[in-house]
């Protein structure tokens, strides 16, 4: 007899706090069947509320690393699963939809004929501004708040350098630790207020959050320190010089890595 196909519920985490993560993210994870998850997504979400019977897979990606699980191995797991009449959760830190995987997964499931859900989390960028105390469009501060990534920098033209440079909107980059003197230079050589400020944070919402800020006259000056752990986000802007007056988070001196230390225990598929 045909067995009856499951779902796929592709559901954002959160950014490392797991308090923020959506109660309907967290009735999900008690239900599941299978839960596939990413390296950055809280391993107190797991070991606390994933049912004792649920099969779990670390599906992370760290290339910095070496640890990769190719994009074809997670759709391929999520078909086998939903085969079977599973209820499988697809766990991605920060939001479901941003600067993830999501296109190709969605892809997988419509030609698959398997039912889905995308369940919206709170992006790293809005919980790494709400922790640091810098408001992405304060009033006066910012007219908006764009989104991006240097994961390919022979991409970026120079058209796009000097937008960045120019415009009166916050920018947020996400995966672009090791990029960091990169995009000040070429923001410096376009022209930036060297008014406005540079924000580095490390590990955002967790206990080892760790943020560094700069004005772009002090980085003309000196250069930046290397930042080569991830997740690194960079938020750049006059909203970054609110970070001193409201930055509330109280941050501890640590060099270790919340998400590394606080391994759940994983089942992997045979």
């Amino acid at each position: 007899m045909q067995t009856t196909i499951g779902k796929v519920i592709l559901a954002g985490a959160g950014p490392g706090d797991p308090e923020l993560v959506t109660l309907k993210t967290l009735n999900y994870i008690k239900k599941a069947d299978v839960i596939l998850t990413d390296r950055l997504v809280s391993p107190v979400l797991i070991d606390e509320y994933a049912s004792k019977d649920a099969l779990v897979i670390y599906v992370g990606k760290q290339c910095s690393k070496g640890i990769h699980t190719p994009q074809k191995d997670i759709n391929d797991l999520m078909i086998e699963f939903a085969m079977q009449g599973k209820l499988v959760v697809r766990l991605k830190g920060g939001d479901a939809s941003l600067f993830s995987n999501i296109l190709d997964e969605l892809e997988t499931l419509k030609k698959n004929h398997v039912p889905y859900e995308i369940i919206p989390g709170i992006s790293a960028a809005f919980g790494a501004a709400a922790y640091t105390g810098i408001p992405l469009t304060a009033r006066n501060h910012s007219k908006g708040v764009r989104m991006l990534t240097l994961c390919d920098l022979k991409s970026i033209e120079d058209k796009q350098w000097k937008d960045w440079a120019k415009t009166s909107d916050t920018l947020v980059f996400y995966m672009s630790g090791q990029r960091l003197q990169t995009l000040a230079d070429q923001l410096i050589l376009n022209g930036i207020d060297t008014e406005k400020g540079l924000a580095v944070i490390q590990q955002a919402t967790t206990p080892d959050q760790k943020t560094q800020v700069f004005t772009f006259e002090n980085i003309v000056e000196n250069h930046l320190p290397t930042f080569d752990f991830v997740p690194t986000l960079i938020i750049v802007g006059h909203v970054v010089n609110l970070h001193q007056s409201f930055a509330w988070f109280d941050e501890q001196p640590t060099s270790n890595s919340y998400f590394d230390n606080h391994k759940t225990t994983i089942s992997y598929a045979s």
